[in-house]
């Protein structure tokens, strides 16, 4: 079992507040991801889990047992690094049993789990070459390997694809996944790309400034924001935003900006009326659920920028003195200036309180 549990947790540094009353509860086998720009607290979180840091207040679990006054050595942790941090005097079999060896695990014990490791990471023939005979992939595939011969009940791993290209990162990502099924194990996974938090993660914790924004599964964060932060953080493009404000004619709730006039739907219409909230909303809108076309109906805007990206287009449309993004198909094409006409769909709009940031929904 490994069961992660933080309660009221808080790290200073000094006058600075890294990590600020988190609560976070990681259940046992879960893959979580904790995501956010640099500085928001999301190592440093890790670092407590693992012991690397200590908790200035609140209480770290696992399972049932409080852990705040544990070393790392004692916490059952098995730590994958930004950097591979492999010996480079030893081979890759050496650098995968070095933890075994120094925990007196018999030999014929750490062969076998050298070689379980290395088959189910696809790195057999590789146990005889040294760290600079490997790629920047295979030297990942060993800094695993090193991490799961110890069986530990709980993987940390802070950001460990970043130092990979592109394509390799999107596969190795596949690979982390099938790993985490594979071995039924915990897994708190740190990194500031979103993508990779989306496509790996049971759930997912947004953080921002030492605080949690939001936790939950990949669906949750993408389609029902809990604020502005949210919203613009997961997605790419992320989701535009136009500030603006809510207006009642007719018993019709629409959303303006200058010229700009947008009915808004009955369901989100109700729930201003019953938080009473103030009449200055920011608009969001996803640009994949943004429709386009030469000549109407819709909100007219003239094109700023087009970005062919060979499957999409990304049309930025200036519309009062807002930008928007739109998430097209290859076939549409406009020029610099051209007045295009964009449809956006009631029922995937959002709306945030401006002066807090916070979804009504």
């Amino acid at each position: 079992m490994a069961r992660v549990y933080l309660e009221q947790v808080c790290k200073n540094f000094g006058d600075f507040v890294a990590v600020d009353t988190l609560n976070l509860d990681v259940q046992d086998k879960e893959f979580v991801t904790l995501v956010g720009p640099s500085g928001c607290g999301k190592t440093t979180t890790l670092r407590m889990i693992a012991g690397l840091e200590k908790v200035s207040t609140g209480k770290i679990f696992f399972d049932n047992d409080s852990v705040g006054h544990l070393p790392a050595n004692h916490r059952d942790i098995a730590m994958v690094f930004q950097s591979y941090a492999l010996y480079p005097h030893m081979n890759v079999y050496e650098n995968i049993g070095f933890a075994l060896k120094m925990m007196r695990i018999p030999r014929p014990e750490i062969e076998r789990r050298i070689q379980w490791a290395a088959k189910m990471l696809g790195i057999e023939m590789l146990l005889q070459r040294k760290p600079r005979d490997l790629s920047g992939g295979q030297r990942q595939r060993v800094a695993l390997g090193r991490a799961i011969v110890r069986e530990p009940a709980c993987f940390l791993l802070d950001e460990p694809l970043s130092n990979l290209d592109a394509k390799l990162r999107v596969s190795m990502r596949a690979e982390l996944k099938r790993l985490h099924h594979d071995i039924e194990r915990t897994f708190i996974y740190v990194t500031h790309d979103q993508a990779e938090a989306l496509t790996m993660s049971d759930r997912i914790a947004i953080m921002n400034h030492g605080k949690l924004q939001q936790f939950g599964t990949p669906d949750e964060v993408y389609y029902h924001p809990a604020n502005v932060f949210v919203a613009g953080f997961i997605g790419s493009p992320p989701m535009n935003f136009v500030d603006g404000e809510i207006v009642h004619d007719n018993g019709t709730t629409y959303f303006t900006r200058g010229v700009l006039r947008y009915p808004i739907p009955p369901r989100l219409s109700q729930r201003l009326q019953e938080q009473g909230r103030s009449s200055s909303v920011t608009l969001g809108v996803r640009p994949e659920t943004i429709g386009v076309s030469h000549n109407g109906p819709g909100i007219a805007g003239s094109v700023y920028v087009e970005e062919p990206l060979g499957s999409d287009v990304f049309l930025t449309v200036e519309v009062e003195k807002a930008y928007v993004i739109v998430r097209t198909d290859p076939e549409f094409r406009a020029s610099f200036g051209e007045q295009v006409y964009m449809d956006f769909n009631p029922q995937k709009i959002y709306l945030f309180d401006q002066k807090s940031g916070d979804a009504i929904q």
